[in-house]
């Protein structure tokens, strides 16, 4: 029996949230999207759950934007264009999802966090990773723009010049790179990292819910109110940078790389 692409468990007021996708590296594709937006919604109706914990399955949060399901339909540009203007509006209500349920939302970061799967954990709350994550905008690899926020929330986050560096250099990057950048909220070794996201879930849990839920609504309103707009600018650019031959070139690079993950092999 197949397991479910995103396995959804709430205990003691905190709703864990797993992309289950591991022979990807949990890619986000639209079966996994749709499985996540059903887990939030799930985790923002219950009033027994207090904080989410977003996760990924098999040691990695998430390897970014799943590159076979934009290619089913070929590499035609018509069609691929259609293919990628979908799953970028897809990846984007995750992002607006995530900002607009006011409860804390904790991201558990492992492994891979790259491309879409960076910028999902950038638009989360909390951020805690583990020492072997490693995170990358790799999208200039490939000629396309980052997604899901990515650019809006780098640049909200720690400004423009890092920002730059970030997207245009697309360097991988250490956890503790991410810590001296003020990305993510602590860094913990591996083994210790289940019991340091617990402590901060339930450390949440235990504050005034009415408070945490009016200070997202006003950091929303003061740091993120753009994001809707960030969002439809992507997509425009996006669709056009799929119809350049940096982008043919790049990405069947990277698909030649990548075929036997995404042949579940």
């Amino acid at each position: 029996m197949s397991q479910p692409l995103v396995e959804y468990h709430s205990e003691n007021h905190i709703a864990t949230i797993t992309m289950n996708d591991p022979k990807t590296l949990n890619a986000f594709s639209t079966p996994l999207k749709n499985a996540i937006m059903d887990a939030l919604d799930q985790a923002d109706q219950d009033a027994d759950v207090r904080v989410i914990v977003l996760q990924g399955s098999n040691n990695n949060f998430s390897s970014g934007g799943h590159i076979g399901e934009m290619l089913e339909n070929g590499m035609e540009s018509e069609a691929l264009v259609a293919k990628l203007d979908f799953m970028l509006r897809e990846v984007a209500e995750v992002s607006l999802k995530l900002r607009n349920i006011h409860k804390p939302i904790i991201a558990k970061l492992e492994g891979a966090v790259a491309g879409a799967g960076m910028n999902l954990a950038l638009t989360c709350d909390f951020r805690i990773a583990a020492d072997n994550a490693k995170f990358v905008q790799a999208f200039v690899n490939i000629g396309l723009i980052p997604d899901a926020g990515g650019i809006y929330l780098l640049n909200q986050l720690i400004g423009a010049a890092k920002t730059t560096e970030l997207v245009m250099l697309g360097d991988k990057l250490t956890s503790d790179d991410v810590a001296r950048l003020n990305l993510v909220n602590n860094v913990v070794s591996k083994d210790e990292l289940d019991a340091s996201v617990l402590a901060l879930a339930t450390r949440l849990s235990n504050l005034p819910g009415k408070a945490l839920a009016s200070m997202k609504h006003m950091i929303n309103v003061h740091a993120f109110s753009g994001l809707n707009e960030a969002l439809d600018m992507e997509v425009d650019q996006q669709t056009m940078m799929a119809k350049t031959a940096d982008f043919a070139e790049g990405i069947t690079a990277f698909m030649e790389k990548r075929k036997p993950v995404y042949q579940g092999k």
